[in-house]
């Protein structure tokens, strides 16, 4: 049947809703019909792929539209066309059938799509016979949706998309193009406005800041030479053995000379060796997805997929993450669901609706950042959040997320006044949606990738954060939200407090360091020295200190020694172990030439040594996350601002970790120690070696009758293991 003028129209203006149904090989009556637009041609001939005629198809349209009988079924096609004395070939997209299924289909429907980051987004395959790239996008509540990019100048009517009804996602194989290519979606909202063009919220590689568009790309890599490395982790209980993150932008640890990034390959070449040598476990990098802004740190990512192309190409972090494994390193990254910004080619009003965010800005917007709130009550939503999540694992081989703002996800009057948010359908604050949204991620990575750890950012009194995420009781809400670790922030906030206090002071102020450790098992807790300490005003770690400039780097040393010494995993951003004296900025590299000053190289080689001694000693990290591993030695010596404390482990020698927060030498001092005989000085923050005074025990003190006559250095910590009788 001949279609209506109306509907030729309509295609040849690049708005017909389903070219699919009009354009490529049709079986009739007649035969198989074949139409084309084909700009420029004065006469086609139609092919096969592998070459052979099947036919010729006429001009029935000055607009260069061609029809023609072919013999044969229908099949994908190429037409070779002819004008002016040039020949070229163009292989039809609308010849070719969907990729996606209807298991795609019913998986996708319910939300339950494991695997959505093989089939949505831009992918790179052979179909039907031709190579080419299959392009998938979620845009339920459009009208017409197209691929635009550089291989079709731009033009939306060129490939518009075929339109799964059942579940709203458009899809399209365009053969005979490759990697690296850009392209963008132009989406038509349900009245009839084209939206501004969007870029690919599954995209694998996108274009450098200020270009925004998708690219077509590979991700990861294929030759992974980590396997010891991850049958490691997937063998052990990480509460049980030492973590010690160093928390890197990855923007700012170094430049070249230019004042540009680092590619991946560079990163890798400086970066690895330098944590290795430091005695880190992992390295925790804050976004590396893509992101509009610098200054955002990756925090407001509209590229969830895609590595940042400020390092290079994507196949760059994987061999990051190779390169670290086999360096005994792990990698952890930053990964925000909590929020995304409200650039107009990301998610917002996505398809002409609030697709991904809520309508509603008392649910949909974040007052502190501008931002806008995922719908976590839409299962379609969630799916590609726990999707995200799973690509890291899967196909970057990432050891762990840390999920940044998790209370702002938890609560519903987050930052808000009254009547500035909606109450749950129980009236209540909680944001069970969200909650559920996490555990179901936890459950899901837990699953598919044993050994893979998730840190929340949490710094409410939420129940259960690190508890696992087990079903709940018929009629009753679960909040356990399954995590690996949560970070303490009471403990750097307090911590912190204390350490930035006159020694004067300190004595009126000892439950800063005390309060701590009547938590610090209710939960697994790392210990946080991050970024967020060091910028917007704050200073430098170093520059909290109180004191002169001696005192300073003694209560830094102190204060770093208490800290590996105090039950919790351990994090220390990038240049608090030089003793960076400038705030961080992202905006320059860190302050190396510090190094050439004994003082700062001094608190690199005590931060350094805490490390090799935190993962040498059992007794100093296999209780991290169990109060049977702690015991108070010294609680209430405030009148000395001395702490002390005996951390433990079954089948080792314990380990004291005594701080003398005074600048006075404390001699003779009476440290109740639970063996009698000798006790080795394992560390001490005031070595020469560390640019400190130099006081201490001679590397040995002896306990008899229950108690020790010991040397507490002034603004110092040292650590003492028992050595037997």
């Amino acid at each position: 049947m001949k279609p209506p003028e109306s509907a030729i129209d309509a295609l040849l203006l690049g708005v017909h809703a389903d070219p699919f149904s009009l354009l490529g090989a049709h079986s009739g009556p007649d035969g198989v019909l074949a139409r084309a637009i084909l700009p420029g041609a004065d006469s086609v001939e139609a092919l096969s792929l592998d070459g052979r005629p099947l036919g010729v198809l006429t001009k029935v349209d000055d607009r260069f539209l061609f029809e023609g009988r072919l013999t044969g079924d229908p099949q994908p096609i190429r037409y070779r066309c002819s004008a002016g004395g040039h020949d070229w070939v163009v292989t039809d997209p609308y010849s070719f059938g969907p990729v996606l299924g209807p298991v795609d289909d019913l998986l996708i429907a319910q939300g339950a799509h494991m695997r959505l980051f093989d089939k949505l987004g831009a992918h790179l395959i052979r179909h039907e016979g031709a190579s080419g790239v299959h392009f998938a996008v979620w845009a339920p509540n459009a009208q017409r949706v197209s691929v635009v990019g550089d291989f079709n100048d731009w033009q939306p009517g060129r490939h518009v998309m075929r339109k799964r009804a059942d579940i709203g996602v458009w899809e399209i194989f365009i053969p005979d193009i490759g990697d690296y290519r850009a392209y963008k979606y132009y989406i038509v909202g349900a009245d009839g406005v084209a939206q501004p063009l969007k870029a690919d919220p599954f995209a694998f590689m996108s274009e450098i800041r200020p270009h925004n568009a998708s690219m077509t790309a590979r991700p990861a890599k294929l030759d992974w030479g980590d396997e010891a490395h991850r049958a490691h982790w997937a063998s052990v209980d990480a509460r049980k053995v030492p973590v010690s993150i160093y928390e890197v932008h990855a923007g700012s640890w170094q430049r070249d000379r230019f004042n540009w990034f680092l590619n991946w390959d560079d990163l890798a070449d400086q970066l690895i060796p330098y944590v290795v040598e430091m005695g880190f476990t992992h390295i925790e990098f804050m976004p590396v997805m893509e992101h509009p802004y610098d200054p955002s740190w990756g925090y407001q990512s509209t590229g969830l997929y895609a590595p940042s192309a400020r390092f290079g190409e994507p196949a760059g972090l994987a061999r990051f993450i190779d390169g670290a494994h086999r360096a005994g390193i792990g990698v952890i990254l930053d990964w925000v669901p909590a929020h995304f910004p409200t650039d107009q080619h990301g998610l917002v009003r996505f398809d002409g609706t609030a697709l991904y965010e809520h309508e509603d800005p008392r649910q949909g917007f974040h007052p502190d950042w501008n931002t806008l709130i995922y719908n976590f009550g839409r299962r379609e939503v969630q799916s590609f959040l726990i999707n995200n999540a799973l690509f890291w694992a899967e196909r970057y081989h990432v050891d762990g997320l840390r999920v940044d703002a998790v209370a702002s996800m938890l609560h519903r009057d987050y930052s808000r006044q009254e009547g500035e948010w909606i109450a749950n359908d129980e009236g209540g604050r909680e944001n069970w949606e969200a909650v559920e949204f996490l555990r179901e991620t936890n459950k899901a990575l837990g699953a598919a990738h044993p050994g893979f750890i998730t840190f929340a950012e949490e710094s409410t009194t939420w129940p259960g954060v690190t508890q696992p995420a087990v079903d709940a009781a018929p009629g009753t809400r679960a909040s356990a939200l399954g995590f690996g670790f949560k970070w303490n922030m009471g403990f750097m906030n307090d911590t912190l407090r204390y350490m930035g206090r006159d020694p004067v002071h300190r004595r009126y102020h000892h439950d800063d360091v005390t309060f701590g450790l009547m938590y610090a098992f209710s939960e697994n807790f790392v210990l946080p020295l991050s970024h967020d300490e060091v910028v917007h005003g704050k200073g430098s770690l170093l520059g909290k200190m109180s004191g002169d400039e001696w005192q300073q780097f003694a209560n830094l040393r102190a204060y770093y020694a208490l800290m590996w010494g105090y039950p919790g995993k351990k994090l220390l951003f990038m240049g608090q172990e030089l003793a960076q004296r400038r705030e961080w900025s992202e905006e320059r590299a860190l302050d190396w030439a510090l190094r050439a000053e004994p003082s700062h190289e001094g608190v690199r080689n005590l931060v350094r040594d805490l490390n090799r001694i935190y993962r040498a000693k059992r007794a100093l990290h296999a209780g991290d996350c169990d109060a049977d591993g702690f015991r108070w030695l010294v609680v209430d010596d405030s009148a000395n601002s001395v702490f002390a404390w005996l951390r433990m482990a079954p089948g080792v020698n314990p380990v004291a970790v005594i701080s003398n927060m005074t600048p006075t030498m404390l001699s003779g001092y009476a440290l109740p120690l639970p063996h009698d005989g000798k006790w080795n000085e394992i560390l001490n923050s005031d070595s020469l070696h560390y640019g400190g005074s130099g006081k201490g025990n001679l590397g040995q003190v002896k306990a008899s009758g229950g108690t020790a006559m010991v040397t507490l250095p002034p603004l110092a910590t040292i650590m003492l293991e028992f050595a037997g009788e």
